[in-house]
């Protein structure tokens, strides 16, 4: 097993893609068998910003200030690079420079080191699971002790080798969770445990298909709520107001449910199976039924789209009359959000042509996890 250095700019972690893909070549070349050791600058222009700002406020910043500040667009790199690592089933420690064991002589804005001590690198790097490190290159304040502080050059982060194992939901089961013991093995179990068992970001860990379930019904319920009161007009676009934040809280901050969004797990089902197909241990079951989920998911996606406008249509009626006219249209889109559409009249709602939808995604699931299992 070798020990591979990485090296990335500014340009190369300038937006959330270009993280995105920093991310995977890290862990790519950590599933080629390498311990990996990245460092990353501050995004795009952030360091010339800031230092901008500092002129902005004062012509003549404190030494001392100027180099705390200038660690700012390092810590955001950093920390981006290891969620979107973790995102990808690998889960990521961050430490600063002084944190990691770098001391500096005094001198600030010219600093040079004077010893290392990675006592915490070594330490994480020994325990199970921790196997590569991420560093954030950047001038960075050092305090060592009440008197010893400067800036340095790095910021570290501690990246574990190991997969997050598939985490077994807990009793009783969400509508769509599946029990980690169902899974395939290796990080194709994990992506798909963080659809149907749990994923760490999500409100109770739940994993995304049984909250796109639970949001996606609190939109439902809260659209046949509008019809009920056809003549009310404040009860129909409060009702609306919570169908738009079950779908998408970031626009309608309060409201029922979880507050994490039909369309953020939709997204993040359709992103997690796309990455356990990816894995060079993803079956042609997995394959083929990943492909089917993901594409479901997206469908609801953007039946979340036309409910969210028809919510705002709502909202922005001036009579009951004007508003009771959507409300139907409303009760029909939001239902769909799980059942899905017979767009072509043939009897059956399938995957693909835009007719899948939430439940489609969990019946594909189930006929992936029925094709893994040994015989």
């Amino acid at each position: 097993m070798a020990l591979i250095v990485q090296k990335y700019g500014g340009s190369s972690v300038a937006d959330a893609a270009s993280v995105r893909r920093v991310a995977e070549r890290i862990v790519d070349t950590k599933r080629a068998g390498n311990d990996v050791v990245v460092v990353v600058s501050a995004m795009g222009d952030s360091t010339d910003e800031l230092l901008d700002l500092a002129q902005d406020v004062s012509p003549v910043p404190p030494p001392r200030e100027l180099d705390m500040l200038m660690t700012a667009g390092e810590r955001i790199s950093m920390a981006l690079v290891a969620m979107a690592i973790s995102d990808l089933g690998y889960s990521a420690r961050s430490f600063t420079g002084s944190q990691a064991g770098v001391i500096t002589d005094s001198v600030h804005g010219k600093a040079k080191i004077i010893d290392v001590t990675p006592g915490r690198i070594t330490e994480a790097l020994a325990k199970k699971g921790m196997a590569d490190s991420v560093f954030s290159k950047r001038r960075f304040m050092v305090s060592s002790n009440a008197t010893l502080r400067a800036q340095f050059d790095s910021i570290l982060s501690v990246v574990t080798g190991a997969p997050l194992p598939g985490i077994v939901a807990a009793a009783p089961l969400a509508p769509g969770a599946v029990a980690a013991s169902s899974l395939p093995p290796g990080l194709v179990g994990t992506h798909l445990g963080h659809v149907v068992s749990s994923f760490m970001d999500t409100p109770d860990k739940s994993g995304f298909l049984p909250m796109a379930l639970v949001e996606a019904r609190i939109a439902a319920q809260h659209a046949a709520f509008s019809a009920r009161t056809p003549d009310n007009l404040q009860a129909m676009q409060t009702h609306a107001g919570h169908v738009i934040h079950a779908i998408d809280p970031t626009q309608a901050p309060s409201g029922p449910g979880k507050g994490f969004g039909m369309k953020r797990a939709a997204g993040g089902i359709a992103q997690h199976v796309e990455l356990a197909a990816k894995e060079p241990t993803a079956s042609a079951n997995v394959k083929t039924h990943t492909t089917h989920i993901a594409t479901a998911a997206r469908s609801a996606m953007t039946r979340g789209d036309q409910a969210i406008a028809l919510a705002k249509q709502i909202q922005a009626a001036t009579t009951a009359t004007a508003a009771a006219a959507l409300v139907s249209q409303l009760v029909s889109i939001c239902d769909q959000l799980i059942a899905g559409s017979d767009h072509n009249a043939d009897g059956r709602i399938g995957w693909s042509d835009g007719e899948g939808a939430l439940q489609q995604a969990q019946d594909h699931m189930g006929l992936l996890l029925a094709g893994e299992k040994k015989p």
